[in-house]
C-alpha cells in the first residue's frame, strides 16, 4: 500500500469511528443496503452450488471406480469356476466397467461444459462485484467526511476566506464521485439478480438430464446381470430367507475348527 492509500485508510477509518459519536454525518445507505443483501444471498447461494456441484462430479466418479474396483475383487474369488455365480461376477463387472466408461465419456466432459463452467464463471465475477462495493463504500466515506467538512464550515466560516469554497469544491467532487459509483451499483446489482434464473436454467437441466442418463444407464447395464440369479430372489429377500441363508452360512464357519484357534 502506498502512502497515499495508507493516509485514505487512516482518514476513512476515522471517519467510520467518527460517524458512531455522531461527529459525522452519515448518508442514509438503506436502498443500496437492501440490494446488497440479495447479492450477497447470490453469491452465497451460487458458491454452495458451485461446490455441491463439483462434489456430485466427484461422487459419481467415485461411485462408478468402487464399483469396478468391488467387481474387480468379486470376479477374482471365483477364479476359474464357470458357475452360474461366476457368470454372474464377470458380467456385473463387464457392466460396471462399461458404466465408468460412460461416466468418462457421456457425463465428465459435457458435465463439466454445460454445468461445471458456466457456474464457475458466473462465480468468478463476485470478486469484480465486491471490489466495487468496496470502493463505492469508501467513496461514501469520502463523501461524508467532505460534506460535513463543508457543512461546519457554512456554520462557522473561519479566518480565511478559502476554505469554506475549498471545501465546497471538495464535497462537490466527492459526492460526484460516490453518486457515478452509487448509480451504477444500483442500477446493475438488481440485474445480475434478475438474469440468475435465466442464466442458470440451461445448466439445470442438463443437469437433470445427464443425472436421469446416469441412473438409466446403470439400470440397464446391471438388469442385465439380474438374469443370471434365480427369479425368487427378491421374494426371498422380502421374507427374510436370504437373512437365513446368509445366517446359515455363518454359523458354518464358526464351526470350521480353525476359527476356534487362539493365538
Amino acid at each position: 500500500m502506498s502512502w497515499s492509500g495508507l493516509k485514505k485508510a487512516i482518514n476513512r477509518s476515522g471517519t467510520t469511528l467518527m460517524q458512531k459519536t455522531g461527529q459525522i454525518d452519515k448518508t442514509d445507505d438503506s436502498a443500496f443496503k437492501e440490494e446488497e443483501q440479495r447479492y450477497r444471498l447470490l453469491e452465497k447461494n451460487a458458491m454452495a452450488l458451485q461446490k455441491e456441484a463439483k462434489a456430485y462430479l466427484d461422487a459419481v466418479r467415485n461411485v462408478s471406480a468402487s464399483s469396478t474396483r468391488i467387481a474387480t475383487t468379486i470376479d477374482s474369488f471365483f477364479g476359474s469356476d464357470a458357475g452360474e455365480q461366476a457368470m454372474a461376477a464377470n458380467a456385473y463387472k463387464r457392466a460396471v466397467e462399461e458404466l465408468e466408461s460412460s461416466v468418462t465419456s457421456s457425463i465428465d466432459a459435457p458435465y463439466r461444459a454445460t454445468v461445471l463452467d458456466p457456474i464457475g464463471k458466473m462465480c468468478s465475477y463476485w470478486p469484480e462485484i465486491n471490489a466495487a462495493i468496496t470502493k463505492r463504500n469508501k467513496k461514501l466515506l469520502d463523501y461524508d467526511a467532505a460534506r460535513t467538512k463543508y457543512r461546519k464550515l457554512s456554520e462557522k466560516p473561519g479566518e480565511d476566506p478559502t476554505k469554506l469554497p475549498r471545501a465546497e469544491q471538495e464535497s462537490d467532487q466527492a459526492q460526484e464521485i460516490y453518486e457515478v459509483m452509487n448509480s451504477h451499483l444500483m442500477a446493475e446489482l438488481p440485474q445480475i439478480l434478475d438474469l440468475r434464473i435465466p442464466y442458470l436454467d440451461p445448466s439445470f437441466e442438463c443437469f437433470v438430464r445427464m443425472q436421469s442418463h446416469f441412473a438409466t444407464d446403470g439400470y440397464e447395464k446391471l438388469g442385465g446381470v439380474q438374469r443370471y440369479f434365480a427369479e425368487g430372489v427378491r421374494d426371498d429377500y422380502a421374507s427374510g430367507q436370504l437373512d437365513a441363508q446368509v445366517e446359515g452360512c455363518l454359523q458354518e464357519m464358526r464351526e470350521l475348527s480353525i476359527v476356534g484357534l487362539q493365538a
